[in-house]
């Protein structure tokens, strides 16, 4: 089974700052603007909504609310989704053709480049976890969320340069070497927009 990274350049306190505010304007033009793709959403994940799961725009209205969230634990994941919605609407979508699709441990793999080349500040295998999310947000399962700082991306990028100034060049993979450059084109986005960072999610 193949999995996808999907990556956001946004303010992480900003995409945080959205779950329970109660936004009704931003739930209106969410509503009225991508109506087909909530619908898709909901024709994808119909079998769950048919046993009690909330459709796309309820998960999204109750995330904006801050609650009452769904009590059935495995219907949880419509709120990651609604949560991954949110920071793909209210950020820019960075590319993420080297992790779309991935299988197994490719984003460990993509870790051990950076390493090699002396990049620590920020982990690929990260953008995997459960911690992203903010708290309170109950998810299931899929999707994982993880979050660089602005902080951390620009430490990331000084590592980098820091690397190529010292000539140092590992032998590596062409694969892992294009999804390392992936990866430096992300944190390039970050160093000209000051508080921005990277929010990822793996489904």
């Amino acid at each position: 089974m193949s999995s996808c990274l999907s990556v956001y350049l946004i303010d992480p306190k900003a995409a945080r700052a959205l779950v329970g505010s109660g936004d009704e304007q931003l739930l209106e033009i969410i509503r009225d603007r991508f109506a087909d793709r909530l619908a898709h959403d909901d024709d994808w994940f119909s079998s769950a909504i048919k046993d009690g799961a909330p459709t796309a725009y309820e998960a999204l209205r109750t995330v904006v609310h801050g609650g009452p969230y769904e009590a059935q634990r495995h219907h949880a994941f419509q709120y990651g989704y609604a949560y991954e919605r949110l920071c793909s609407l209210t950020g820019s979508f960075l590319d993420n053709s080297s992790f779309s699709p991935f299988r197994g441990d490719w984003l460990e793999m993509v870790d051990e480049g950076l390493k090699a080349l002396r990049i620590t500040a920020v982990s690929v295998a990260e953008l995997g976890y459960y911690g992203g999310f903010p708290d309170g947000l109950p998810t299931y399962d899929l999707p994982r969320c993880g979050e660089w700082t602005h902080e951390e991306c620009l430490a990331a990028l000084e590592q980098f340069e820091r690397t190529k100034a010292d000539g140092h060049a590992p032998p590596l993979d062409r694969e892992v070497v294009d999804a390392v450059m992936d990866v430096m084109g992300w944190l390039r986005h970050v160093e000209s927009r000051p508080g921005f960072g990277v929010i990822g999610f793996v489904s």
